[in-house]
């Protein structure tokens, strides 16, 4: 019992290890292009295990899967585009189950330049609802990832708002990436208590102190830095996401230095430790 309880206070302290860290295969998009098996193990050496995903960089689907398996490295979510969300989510299904996922992800609502109006927002609602809905039955949970562009005023609160309120719980989740909650003027962690349990994912992201925001859904892919030297705040972030429901960490880096700044940024949650 004493044991068990040792087991509990470690992962209240300590909430995310190393382990748990996984990371958003876009940050290596560049490496992909020229060596697939290289940039695997790569990641690999790196000591993670977790991904989110989805493409295959011009393999086949069991191609890459085999390479990933290979190296014992576990596919967590895949994306679902909003279009196949509506039109073809037997191949989402399919993508997902190939993968061996628990989740799949939408990115991106599209709308107009960067004019995201409540009319999208209620385009979204219906599609999400219905789509998740269909995840669910099989096996599969559904999550939506804010850009930004969500965070406009409506009414008393924001489109977002309008977007969580609107979605069933039972149906809908969503993935937090700290920068894109930071960047339009947000607070993560009143995010993450505001809607406790709705966001299942994370991605961790740093923004270089002194980039201005904006409600776009467009930054500078440079303005990424090494997790903790930037303005979002990592660190309180760690301490509260578990207790709110997060399940999964991703670290993406957008940048053109991803492939030395994703170790440091390993280095850094590990510290957090201490």
């Amino acid at each position: 019992m004493r044991y068990l309880l040792l087991i509990f206070i470690f992962f209240q302290v300590f909430p995310a290890s190393s382990q748990d860290i996984g990371l958003e295969l876009y940050s290596f998009r560049n490496q992909f292009k020229t060596d697939i098996p290289g940039t695997l193990d790569t990641i690999r050496k790196m000591g993670i295990t977790k991904l989110e995903g989805g493409d295959s960089y011009g393999l086949s689907h069991s191609e890459f899967k085999k390479m990933l398996d290979d190296r014992k490295l576990k596919v967590i979510s895949v994306s679902g585009d909003f279009s196949k969300l509506q039109t073809d989510i037997n191949a989402i299904i399919g993508n997902a189950k190939i993968y061996g996922a628990k989740y799949v992800v939408c990115f991106w609502i599209p709308h107009n330049g960067n004019d995201f109006t409540v009319d999208d927002a209620r385009k979204a609602v219906e599609v999400f609802n219905t789509a998740g809905k269909l995840l669910r039955e099989n096996g599969l949970i559904f999550c939506y990832h804010p850009h930004g562009y969500e965070f406009r005023p409506f009414e008393s609160a924001t489109l977002f708002d309008y977007i969580a309120t609107k979605t069933n719980p039972q149906y809908v989740s969503f993935e937090m990436d700290v920068f894109w909650i930071k960047h339009p003027g947000q607070e993560p962690v009143d995010l993450l208590k505001k809607y406790a349990g709705r966001f299942q994912l994370m991605h961790l992201k740093d923004r270089k102190p002194g980039t201005p925001g904006n409600q776009n859904g467009q930054a500078d892919v440079e303005t990424n830095v090494v997790l903790g030297q930037g303005d979002v705040g990592i660190a309180e972030i760690m301490k509260v996401a578990k207790k709110y429901g997060v399940k999964h960490f991703f670290i993406e880096d957008e940048s053109s230095r991803s492939l030395s700044q994703v170790p440091q940024s390993l280095s850094y949650l590990k510290s957090l430790k201490k």
